[in-house]
């Protein structure tokens, strides 16, 4: 067969695969951790993740925390011994939503018999255990399940009345036709208006027109034949009687029990002041990132030159000490431009350079450069070797040694270090673990937020919490991604993917 015949070969193969209503991933055996190296169109819809936040992750990312299911023991029990298995395990889709999932998984052996890859076929069959769910409920007691849904329709429509009354966020209550039909006090208060102004009128048509807006029109127009909600819809106007303000808008369709089901909510919340004091943070930040940078750039200037004459008659000590105080003058410096970073982000003006790149060789020197300083910690190092990507170095450089930071600070007692670098697909994958504190289920969701430090280490570990949010927006900008595996007690790994070049 010649190549052109494996070509159509292969699209053919491709295409049907893409065609399936199952979910379909190839992982691969030969790589650590087991990782996704292929998934179809069909995995893609069912767990609501895209290809690029799929490939490099263990299958088991898909059962976020739920953690402590057989099935998840039987599956890999089949793994180690190399076997067909079929299972049903609860997953949750990238929106956190639970599905059923019926799971087989074949092995693929080579011509040794050795296991190089498993291929994963699943199939969503919630549906399926809604409908066993809700007939086991009806066949229990279906008067009481009606009497109960009764007091509870009553119960939610007082309960949600007195909310809109009294929540201190304006709201508003529209037809289908986008009428107010009822708006809480804190709207006419906010806005000045009465009820007379505002009940019974259109919308667009409320004070001098400022929710006359076409973006918004299709959004809500969306809403009741879909029932997507609008989110965090920013307006800003110069609002008659309280002035040029910001307001963020989220509107919802409500529907209590089949009833009210062309109606809809529309919460507005003023941001003006929060946008204000986020405005004045991010300019100091970038005026103190700024004046801290020229006496720093002078102090590395005055080491530089004392480590020249380091050889010439000083101690041992001395130079040891000497070099210790670059490592730390350097990571100040990295401190500083993860704040000027920030400051960019913010504003939208970080820029990337890219250029062909060894992987291996940046995370090699890296490690190099932190084991000067970090004695008290053995990094060891493993993977593939000459993976060429297309990055920003500097950039990356700072997202490896902003990971590698954190993994010598957060395991103080554990002295070792595992990083691997390994190809997956059509991408390199970078992971680096530790065996030291961990982080909570509820950190984890915010861990790569600005300024977010957990709890449990803000007092004992001091920092500022913009290096893994720094992080983030690198990878983001060089179209990969960064996520993180870990317990709290057990550890943290922090995985990241680049595209690899000319992918």
């Amino acid at each position: 067969m010649n190549h052109s015949e494996n070509y159509n070969s292969l699209k053919l193969y491709q295409q049907a695969l893409d065609s399936s209503n199952s979910g379909i991933i190839i992982t691969d055996n030969s790589i650590e951790d087991n990782p996704i190296i292929y998934c179809n169109k069909a995995f893609e819809k069912i767990s609501g993740y895209s290809r690029k936040e799929i490939i490099g992750h263990n299958c088991r990312f898909l059962q976020m925390n739920d953690r402590h299911q057989k099935a998840r023991q039987q599956i890999k029990s089949s793994i180690i011994k190399e076997e067909e298995s079929r299972v049903v395990i609860r997953n949750y889709r990238k929106n956190g939503d639970l599905f059923w999932n019926e799971l087989f998984i074949s092995p693929v052996k080579d011509d040794n018999g050795k296991t190089t890859h498993f291929i994963g076929v699943q199939n969503d069959i919630t549906p399926q255990k809604e409908a066993e769910h809700e007939l086991r409920e009806e066949k229990a007691n279906v008067e009481k399940k009606v009497i109960e849904r009764t007091k509870k329709l009553k119960e939610e429509e007082m309960f949600l009345s007195s909310i809109i009354q009294t929540v201190r966020e304006s709201l508003l209550v529209l037809d289908e036709n986008f009428h107010v039909l009822s708006a809480n006090n804190h709207f006419l208060k906010t806005f000045k208006v009465s009820s007379e102004e505002t009940i019974g009128k259109l919308l667009y048509e409320l004070g001098n027109h400022q929710w006359d807006i076409e973006l918004l029109k299709d959004l809500l127009i969306k809403i009741l034949p879909t029932s997507n909600p609008v989110i965090n819809f920013e307006v800003e106007h110069d609002f008659p009687y309280i002035g040029k303000k910001v307001m963020i808008l989220n509107a919802y369709r409500i529907e209590f029990e089949g009833q009210y089901k062309d109606r809809i909510l529309l919460a507005i919340e003023d941001a003006s002041e929060r946008r204000e004091i986020e405005k004045r943070k991010d300019d100091f930040l970038s005026i103190a990132s700024h004046e801290l940078k020229t006496p720093l750039t002078t102090i590395k200037g005055l080491v530089q030159i004392l480590q020249r004459f380091s050889g010439e008659g000083l101690s041992e000590r001395y130079s040891e000490t000497l070099n210790k105080v670059a490592v730390h003058v350097d990571r100040l410096n990295n401190l500083i431009t993860d704040l000027l970073d920030t400051s960019k982000i913010q504003s939208g003006n970080i820029e990337s350079h890219m250029e062909s790149c060894d992987i291996s060789d940046l995370v090699s020197n890296c490690v190099e450069s932190f084991q000067i300083g970090e004695e008290g910690h053995k990094i060891i190092l493993s993977g593939d070797d000459e993976i060429i990507v297309n990055i920003d170095e500097s950039q990356i450089t700072q997202v490896v040694n902003n990971i590698i930071a954190n993994a010598v600070k957060y395991s103080p007692k554990s002295k070792s270090i595992y990083i691997n670098i390994s190809k997956v697909a059509n991408f390199v994958k970078v992971s680096v673990k530790d065996e030291g504190l961990g982080i909570s289920h509820n950190d984890k969701s915010r861990i790569f937020e600005r300024f977010y430090r957990a709890d449990s280490t803000q007092k004992q570990y001091p920092g500022m919490g913009i290096g893994l949010y720094v992080s983030q927006k690198i990878i983001d900008n060089h179209k990969g991604t960064i996520w993180v595996e870990s317990e709290l007690g057990h550890g943290s790994t922090f995985h990241f993917t680049l595209p690899l070049k000319n992918s």
